[in-house]
């Protein structure tokens, strides 16, 4: 009877497929902006966060980004060594560092930029190696307007670094800083606050005191942000842009 038991699972196991295994897995490898929120944390949303609610069952999105991380810390700590050991080839790894990267006052952080841009080339060349997808994301934009209203720059220096390597190493890229700034613009000085972590005192328990935070993102905030990823990603990589579900508004 045992051995009639063990043949018919094993006969079952033979016939039955699992699609996980078949997957695309999309890594996101990136700073707080990108990553994923604990509940103390809310509001603040990661745009990595509704970014994966976007696909369809042949997709897996895997956050790996971390708050406070540049791609040194990235590279130290072991997280982009995970990302190769769990991708396969076909995968994807969307890759946006630069906030913490150009921040000299936080030096365990701070990648100056020639470092940064060898940083962002290993990135690159490790998914190369395991046959995967790099796909470069500049920063995006922190919210500034100067006194005539306009949405300002904030990252004047590591944004064209991001630029350069996806050049150089002919990998697709995404402009996040200059869209983001452009979303902010449209929006204006007063509704661009809409969509960051701006709380006024006693608004929300999880910050009794207010906070007015002009780099992170709202639930509002990060979706926008997923959206303008997600168009850019119909825009300039054709295999992956199929696999985004298509919502009928009409519906």
């Amino acid at each position: 009877m045992k051995k009639s038991g063990y043949l018919f699972i094993s006969i079952l196991f033979m016939g039955f497929t699992f699609p996980v295994a078949d997957r695309t897995q999309i890594f996101l490898a990136g700073d707080s902006t990108m990553s994923v929120k604990e509940k103390k944390a809310y509001p603040e949303t990661g745009w990595g966060m509704p970014f994966a609610d976007w696909w369809d069952s042949s997709v897996t999105v895997i956050n790996k980004a971390k708050n406070g991380r540049s791609t040194k810390t990235f590279i130290q700590e072991g997280i982009l060594q995970s990302i190769i050991t769990e991708m396969k080839a076909g995968d994807y790894v969307i890759i946006q560092f630069g906030h913490n990267d150009e921040s000299p006052e936080k030096k365990e952080r701070y990648t100056p930029p020639d470092s940064f841009r060898m940083n962002l080339i290993q990135f690159i060349q490790e998914v190369q190696q395991k046959k995967g997808n790099p796909i470069l994301v500049s920063p995006v934009s922190r919210r500034k307007f100067d006194m005539q209203g306009n949405a300002v720059a904030t990252h004047e220096k590591y944004t064209p670094l991001v630029q350069s390597v996806a050049t150089e190493m002919q990998v697709p890229y995404i402009n996040l800083d200059s869209a983001s700034r452009a979303l902010y613009q449209m929006l204006g000085p007063d509704k661009s606050q809409l969509i960051f972590l701006q709380l006024q005192p006693g608004e929300h328990p999880n910050y009794p005191d207010g906070k007015i935070d002009n780099t992170h993102f709202n639930e509002l905030g990060a979706r926008l942000i997923a959206q303008i990823v997600l168009k850019e990603i119909r825009a300039t990589v054709t295999a992956l842009a199929a696999k985004i579900i298509v919502r009928n508004s009409k519906t």
